[in-house]
């Protein structure tokens, strides 16, 4: 295909997040000679570097003659100066969507396959609506454990991969997720880490959840760290508590993530190679995988969490991983606080060991730390849990967790959403339970994680009585319009809190 002549470029100033978007004016005469349509796919070339992206046609009041607009991410890829001139042709043929069908059409795909798609979307080369299909038909086709071996090995492939000479284990943990308030890994790393353990931890964003652990970390200190700076940060307090974006572990993930977040899909497959890929990318290789197992949570019963554990120790297996699923109860959120700043409100309460902190999410927290010092020492947990109580009662955890925050830039001081409201009882009765995912869309409504400030706060648990009037939550908000929002939701779904009248 020949290229067209060159337009200059020109930052448009419009964040389309991760996806590559092109502005050209109405009556481009480039646009009427090659007959470029909007939501044509183009190639960009600037310099040596490349881009395939999404042609939107605008006005021409909005982009001077002789212009091509960027998004905010297409530009920044490019590496753009301003007028600097690029040429635009017709996209090649992308030969990995040829593979991309077969999985649609429900067919097993080799390693190659797998690896050619995702160097395909980490280089820019699929649509938005690509990755959708090759998620959505992921999800629906179910991975094999070779297939999600692949995928994790390219998407190790896609970035940086840390190293730590001298240190022969290290440890990561992760939460499948699904539980509001599950806030345990900031804990778990301080205590792990203060044992001596060396634990690089990267976390995503939520996805589906009101909060993640990089969200509620935000809150508490420096979360986006250059490479160097995590570097620095492990090398000097054993640990991290980082989010992953910066530090370029596994990025496809975070591409695969956006529209996975859009298309409210987490699917068992491309979980197990999301946060495998992160962890080996980061040099880990012993990880402990927390898996929450309840009627509302995101793994509904004890068989789908030993299948799905199945895979993570087969594709850990055939990586070489250290591995360790561990099931828990996910009957009801854990902690009182949901949201990136009520959630924080809770860690501080447990490393502190301040009297009102939540116990549950203590004793969660010392159950996980315990079952890492046992992947590190052989132990049996009857002497690594108490050994991991000495450590968080003694302030070393609370301590450990401040020497890691000033590395990355300092401890925060958390703030309080202007707008709240108290959701009460309606009846007397004892609380039955409560429904995760409506508790977890609560939050999301008020506006959390955007809002860090949103969210909500519990104050009562699963066998609590309660009589009318009993304040059961209070609602969090940043605007009254959210507010109102998320408690008009509340008065459509009481039953979210189940109370069994007594007589």
């Amino acid at each position: 295909m020949r290229h067209t002549a060159p337009l200059n470029a020109h930052l448009m100033g419009i964040d389309t997040h991760e996806e590559p978007i092109v502005f050209m004016r109405s009556d481009c005469a480039i646009c009427r000679a090659e007959g470029f349509t909007a939501n044509t796919r183009l190639q960009v070339q600037a310099g040596e570097r490349s881009l395939i992206a999404t042609l939107n046609i605008v006005s021409n009041e909005l982009l001077a003659e002789g212009l091509i607009g960027f998004s905010d991410s297409a530009w920044e890829f490019l590496q753009l100066a301003d007028r600097q001139p690029v040429r635009v042709r017709h996209a090649p043929l992308v030969r990995s969507l040829g593979a991309l069908r077969k999985k649609i059409y429900g067919h097993a795909l080799n390693a190659l396959e797998i690896s050619a798609i995702i160097r395909d979307i980490s280089g820019r080369q699929y649509s938005d609506i690509e990755i959708a299909s090759f998620l959505t038909a992921s999800a629906a086709g179910h991975l094999s454990a070779a297939e999600v071996t692949a995928m994790t090995r390219a998407m190790v492939g896609s970035g940086n991969q840390l190293q730590w000479p001298g240190a022969e284990r290290i440890f990561d943990k992760h939460c499948i997720g699904g539980l509001p308030g599950n806030r345990t890994t900031p804990i778990v790393i301080s205590i792990g880490s203060a044992a001596g353990l060396m634990i690089p931890k990267t976390s995503s964003r939520a996805i589906t959840s009101p909060a993640g652990t990089a969200d509620t970390m935000e809150v508490l200190t420096e979360v986006d760290l250059p490479l160097e700076k995590l570097r620095e940060v492990v090398e000097h307090t054993g640990a991290c508590l980082a989010a992953g974006g910066k530090v370029g572990l596994s990025p496809v993930d975070d591409l695969l993530i956006r529209i996975e977040r859009a298309l409210d899909l987490d699917s068992p497959g491309q979980l197990v190679a999301s946060v495998l890929s992160k962890k080996i990318a980061a040099g880990s290789n012993h990880i402990l995988i927390d898996m929450p197992v309840g009627p509302t949570a995101k793994l509904r019963s004890r068989e789908e969490a030993c299948e799905l554990a199945g895979v993570f120790h087969q594709v850990a297996g055939a990586l070489g991983i250290q591995l360790r699923c561990v099931i828990t109860d996910g009957a009801q959120a854990i902690g009182n606080g949901i949201g990136p700043v009520e959630e924080a409100r809770d860690v501080l309460a447990v490393l502190r060991n301040r009297a009102d902190a939540p116990p549950d999410l203590a004793e969660r927290s010392l159950f996980l730390a315990a079952n890492l010092l046992s992947m590190a020492s052989g132990e049996a947990l009857d002497s690594t849990l108490p050994q991991a109580r000495e450590i968080l009662y003694s302030g070393l955890a609370w301590q450990q967790f401040r020497r890691i925050c000033e590395a990355q830039g300092g401890l925060k001081t958390l703030g309080q959403a202007p707008h709240q409201s108290c959701l009460q009882a309606q009846r007397s009765g004892k609380l039955r339970s409560m429904d995760n995912r409506r508790l977890a869309q609560l939050a999301k409504l008020a506006g959390a994680p955007s809002s860090p400030l949103a969210g909500l706060r519990l104050h009562v648990k699963t066998g609590d009585s309660v009589i009318p009037g009993q304040p059961l939550a209070t609602l969090f908000a940043d605007t009254p319009g959210e507010l109102a929002y998320a408690r008009d939701y509340y008065h459509q779904n009481r039953d979210l809190f189940d109370i069994e009248a007594t007589s």
